[in-house]
């Protein structure tokens, strides 16, 4: 059982854990032990999670986010498989607690009367600067 909040936690039988052989150092211990993890938790089939929690956590997942609805979360970080594990288990209940949080609605709101005049005079300063560029005739040498 992984708790997530005081409301919400997630069953065993939704995560599901691989171990293979990291990269990185090690010295002869990398080529013997499995000590990366692979945490593979069911999003999509989660009775524990709302419709709006899942979508916001899809977005929040990105590319680990699998085509069956899945979370994959792969840790590699420490030699210990155990440390590994509790790093995996601790990066997903993050991840659910960032999409727990529903975003703000924006209030549009109006630019202001003096915004946007100094909009519009930066606007003719700029066109004016922009029409002195032109060729220089006979006329404008003297």
């Amino acid at each position: 059982m992984l708790r997530i909040t005081d409301t919400i936690s997630i069953a065993d039988w939704e995560l599901s854990e691989t171990f293979t052989r990291a990269q990185g150092p090690g010295g002869q211990n990398v080529n013997k032990v499995s000590t990366a993890v692979e945490l593979r938790f069911e999003a999509a089939r989660s009775p524990h999670l709302p419709e709006p929690v899942k979508t916001r956590l899809r977005r929040l997942a990105g590319r680990r986010w699998t085509t069956d609805g899945a979370v994959l979360i792969a840790v590699q970080d420490t030699r210990s498989q155990a440390r590994n594990r509790e790093i995996a288990r601790d990066r997903l209940a993050e991840l659910i607690r960032q999409a727990l949080v529903a975003p703000r609605k924006r209030i549009a709101t109006r630019p202001t009367l003096g915004s946007q005049r100094r909009r519009l005079t930066a606007k003719t300063v700029r066109g004016t600067v922009k029409s002195l560029r032109g060729r220089v005739t006979a006329s404008d040498e003297e």
